[in-house]
């Protein structure tokens, strides 16, 4: 079962001769339980692509559904609570507010949502993870792989039904990145969730179920 899917999307900057369609035509279908790695280079569109299957930007034309929903048709208001609910982020540079602990940090989103955590199943995250010592940690006495790791954890923790993941491993030296690679694909298959990854680096992308290339804002290249 798709539990996200694409049509024929479009975005378009500028008008006239400063034209430049960032994305143009994408169709594309994700199972649930996926992990898919878009990649491209600088300004091939894959970060277009992140923000508009979060909803975080609005297409010029097109659709994305997100779990049998579809974002274009939300309001405003509507769609920031989906994308609390139901889409998960993991940034580059970690985005971990810097005066909360480790902890609140991770339950931050759904206390925002004005939900109880699921302390069963965010302590289960946090094993698995291994930042069980880290908990009562300020994100700035922690490396940068351990931040990233909070990170992964405060997405998984409001059980969203895709994680969306914008260069996990840009800031990270290569040791650390695989590292933190394996424990996303772990953390994704212990969990059940749908995971789309965008990266320029190839040998991150091979951990990947699946992998697409856009090149000029298409898919130029689907591999199983």
């Amino acid at each position: 079962m798709a539990i996200l899917e694409t049509n024929d999307l479009t975005k378009v900057y500028g008008s006239g001769d400063t034209q430049v369609r960032a994305l143009d035509g994408v169709s594309l279908s994700v199972e649930k339980g996926c992990f898919l790695a878009v990649v491209g280079t600088s300004g091939s569109g894959k970060s277009t692509l992140l923000h508009m299957l979060g909803g975080l930007d609005r297409p010029t034309s097109g659709a994305v559904t997100v779990d049998g929903r579809e974002l274009s048709a939300l309001k405003d208001e509507a769609l920031t609570i989906f994308r609390r609910r139901k889409i998960g982020f993991v940034f580059q540079n970690y985005n971990l507010v810097p005066v909360l602990s480790v902890y609140e940090n991770i339950v931050l989103p759904i206390q925002l949502d004005g939900r109880a955590p699921d302390r069963d199943y965010i302590r289960r995250i946090i094993e698995t993870l291994g930042l069980e010592s880290k908990l009562q940690s300020l994100p700035n006495n922690l490396s940068g792989g351990q931040q990233q790791r909070v990170a992964i954890a405060r997405a998984l923790a409001a059980k969203p039904a895709i994680i969306l993941a914008d260069e996990p491993t840009g800031n990270l030296d290569s040791r650390t990145s695989q590292d933190v690679m394996g424990l996303l694909k772990v953390t994704g298959a212990r969990f059940g969730q749908t995971i789309v990854m965008i990266t320029h680096n190839e040998e991150i992308a091979q951990m990947a179920d699946r992998i697409i290339r856009i090149e000029d804002g298409k898919i130029a290249e689907r591999r199983a």
